[in-house]
């Protein structure tokens, strides 16, 4: 099982690893479009005016800039360590045994739009770029990454949870994949999706299939696994589930 998450713009500063090897990255294929938006993101620091304009930051925000400046350089931490936010708070990390930290480096992934998929336990720096970013002198991440991206995702074997928002899996969408959709229902019934719950729960969601001892083959199999676990599942048919929680 694979569940793929989405990355966040705020990430944990430094680190305790040496500097990015891209070679040393799980799959390995992507290591030419990487290299390619590094060292485009590195020039780019070097003309602020024009980083701050293509990354969509404020001049309050050049400690982004300054990141991306040293992106070759800088420590590293792994994947599900870097990463900071309502996700993954709800995620915690730092709280689960080694088996589970162990089950959680094989099962997650990160749909980053420098990157394109990284592993939990793969090392990489603090950076600042977004599915909607535009670098001067390419084209859309969107075309940069799905022809090298798309097929790795196929060709990965057993079920594919995808809990990317929806511009980080329009870098690569994947046939057949599971998708969850968060609802907040309402004492009257009526429900709504909410940011802040739809990342809390997704983080808690993700928690519970890194850490389970189970692994389900199909949807099916997710959603008697999500049952068994307590929480509210709706499935209409097809890949899509609807997890239903009380609004607070």
């Amino acid at each position: 099982m694979l569940v793929l998450l989405p990355p966040s713009e705020t990430k944990h500063p430094g680190g305790d690893g040496p500097p990015l090897d891209l070679g040393a990255l799980s799959t390995p294929e992507l290591t030419g479009v990487r290299t390619e938006l590094v060292e485009a993101l590195v020039e780019l620091a070097g003309d602020v005016p024009g980083a701050r304009a293509a990354l969509g930051v404020s001049a309050r925000q050049d400690g982004e800039i300054a990141r991306n400046a040293e992106l070759r350089t800088s420590a590293t931490l792994p994947v599900l360590d870097r990463y900071t936010g309502v996700l993954y708070d709800a995620l915690d990390v730092a709280s689960l045994t080694r088996a589970q930290r162990a089950r959680a480096d094989a099962r997650l992934a990160v749909g980053s739009a420098l990157f394109g998929l990284v592993r939990g336990g793969d090392r990489i720096p603090a950076y600042r770029l977004s599915a909607g970013s535009a670098l001067p002198g390419l084209p859309t991440l969107r075309a940069i990454w799905r022809p090298a991206l798309e097929p790795v995702l196929a060709a990965e074997p057993g079920l594919v949870v995808d809990l990317r928002s929806g511009a980080y899996a329009a870098l690569a969408p994947v046939a057949g994949a599971v998708t969850v959709q968060v609802l907040s229902e309402r004492p009257d019934g009526t429900r709504s999706v909410v940011s802040h719950f739809n990342k809390a729960t997704k983080g808690r969601l993700a928690r519970l299939l890194a850490t389970t001892t189970g692994e389900p083959a199909d949807v099916v199999g997710l959603r008697r696994l999500l049952r068994r676990a307590g929480l509210h599942v709706e499935h209409a048919g097809g890949t899509a589930l609807t997890l239903v929680e009380p609004a607070i």
